[in-house]
């Protein structure tokens, strides 16, 4: 890097556009499977914006890709010219393959009124008026993906460094604002949106981010839901909850670095009942650990596995999130955890309606009384962790580990898991013997509604569960975090052979907010 700064101006071009020749790896590509990824590392800012090591993570990233059969645009330290040549020459490269898309950034990023700007190595930023024409909006990169046609496409953002330029006069925020997932896009960020991520220690050679992501993918096999969850957790440990990586994705496909796309694989019930086992036993192994550590290591080795909710909830309970939590365009909270939700003496009335006749059936009322431990004990008999699982529901049904309400990761729209536990029923024709009961849960709008109580910002989050003995239910829960309450749910449950599910709603008709500790 010394050497090309040190060059003329005019071989100092030609090093920088020879840098941005697309080359493809002596990796043969299968045919409708032409990947090409567009790699930018900027380092060599003026003075004190100079970063150590996104030239080496964009320089580390390429090799990478290209011995996976990537075809790799490479562009190290340029100024805002070349970025726009590069991306122009990369949607060319794209344009009518239906092929796979990647943009990897590393340097400084900023925010300005939600649209996020990769900031290159000449730019002076004085104000915010200076950002739109001197830095590069990630918006240009998102457009060129969806002008070539692309099927799917894959935004990896080590932006979000503690900026210099992030003074008040050029941008609307720390870090990089949230942003959705367009259709069939996998977006990623080293730390959470409006965070700061670090540049990696004293002496490393990459940023904390970008080393773990490179270890990740050089694994065989190396799927992309997979990669980045282990990176998630490498980083949160390793920044003890100050940075943690988030996604955001839209694609139902997955992703193989090394081969490509491939169809996501559903196991088979008994196969689905022998990794449960192998899981839980493992499990056992470890619930009772006092430290964050076994947990950790659980999710690195099940990623994506039946029990790997319960793992990362654990994880929270150990090592808290420090990062802040912040809104996005629409206003949806993007939170890292749920612990700050409840307070000792949240009061919330309820009334329950049949799902048929619309008429009121019943009224209940809910009173958190205990928050000790990570457990919080509400007045009905239901027992609730701070991550958002259910130990005890209010029927008296016990599970084991816990079952995952929320995802444990953080909220935000698009996101899904899968859980499998242990249960007994506290109620009906199967109280108290044991079993297993499955959820697919998944967040489904962040949307204004109006109950009796008032009015609230809620996300809606859809639950689809099943039991060993075949019974089927299905919630809808709107849910105010800022607010600490359920506001409405809407269930039907279905037996085997049952013709006419049980159906309900009910809606929050008064509540009353526990004091802040």
């Amino acid at each position: 890097m010394r050497l090309i700064r040190a060059l003329p101006r005019q071989l100092l071009a030609s090093a920088l556009c020879a840098a941005g020749l697309l080359t493809f790896s002596a990796n043969a590509q299968a045919p409708n499977d032409v990947r090409i990824a567009l790699i930018i590392g900027n380092s060599a800012y003026p003075g004190n914006m100079a970063l150590a090591n996104p030239s080496n993570d964009a320089k580390d990233m390429a090799a990478t890709l290209r011995n996976m059969g990537f075809g790799v645009i490479e562009v190290i330290d340029s100024d805002r010219a070349k970025m726009m040549e590069a991306i122009e020459r990369t949607g060319k490269d794209l344009s009518g393959k239906q092929g796979i898309g990647m943009l990897f950034y590393a340097g400084h990023g900023l925010q300005l009124d939600w649209r996020n700007y990769m900031v290159p190595v000449d730019a002076k930023l004085n104000s915010a008026a200076d950002v739109p024409k001197q830095a590069v909006d990630i918006e240009a990169v998102m457009s060129a993906f969806k002008s070539a046609g692309n099927r799917m496409n894959i935004v990896v953002l080590d932006a979000c460094r503690d900026n210099p330029f992030a003074d008040g006069k050029t941008s609307t925020g720390k870090g990089l604002a949230p942003l959705d997932a367009p259709t069939g896009t996998f977006l990623a960020y080293a730390t959470a949106p409006g965070n700061v991520a670090a540049d990696g220690a004293v002496g490393s050679k990459n940023g904390l981010y970008t080393g773990f992501l490179l270890q990740e993918l050089q694994k065989p096999s190396a799927s992309i839901e997979n990669v980045f969850k282990r990176v998630r957790f490498q980083v949160r440990k390793a920044s003890d909850g100050a940075q943690i990586p988030w996604e955001t994705t839209s694609l139902e496909d997955d992703f193989v670095f090394n081969s490509g796309i491939k169809k996501v694989v559903k196991l088979t019930e008994n196969e689905k009942e022998k990794q449960f086992d192998i899981e839980k036993a493992e499990w056992d192994k470890i619930k009772d650990s006092k430290s964050a550590d076994p947990f950790f290591a659980f999710v690195q080795k099940y990623p994506n596995g039946l029990l790997t909710q319960s793992a990362m909830s654990a994880i929270d309970r150990f090592n808290k999130a420090k990062t802040v939590a912040v809104a996005d365009k629409s206003g949806q909270i993007i939170r890292n955890g749920y612990a700050e939700v409840f307070r000792v003496g949240d009061v919330g009335e309820f009334i329950r309606y049949d799902g048929y006749t619309k008429n009121p059936v019943s009224r209940r009322r809910s009173e958190t009384l205990s928050i000790k431990d990570g457990i919080v004990t509400f007045s009905n008999g239901v027992l609730f962790t701070t991550a958002g699982e259910f130990i005890k529901g209010g029927d008296g049904s016990t599970f084991d580990p816990p079952l995952p309400a929320l995802p444990a990761e953080g909220i935000s729209v698009g996101k899904k898991w899968e859980a499998r536990v242990n249960t007994i029923p506290g109620a009906g024709p199967k109280a108290g013997q044991k079993g297993w009961a499955e959820r697919n849960g998944r967040v489904l709008a962040y949307e204004t509604i109006i109950v009796p109580a008032g009015t609230f910002k809620t996300y809606k989050i859809e639950h689809n569960d099943i039991n060993v003995w075949g019974f089927r239910t299905k919630s809808t829960i709107w849910t105010d975090f800022e607010a600490g309450t359920r506001v409405k749910a809407e269930y039907e449950g279905r037996s085997v052979g049952n013709s006419n599910p049980d159906r309900w709603y009910e809606e929050l008709v008064t509540y009353k907010r526990g004091p802040r500790i």
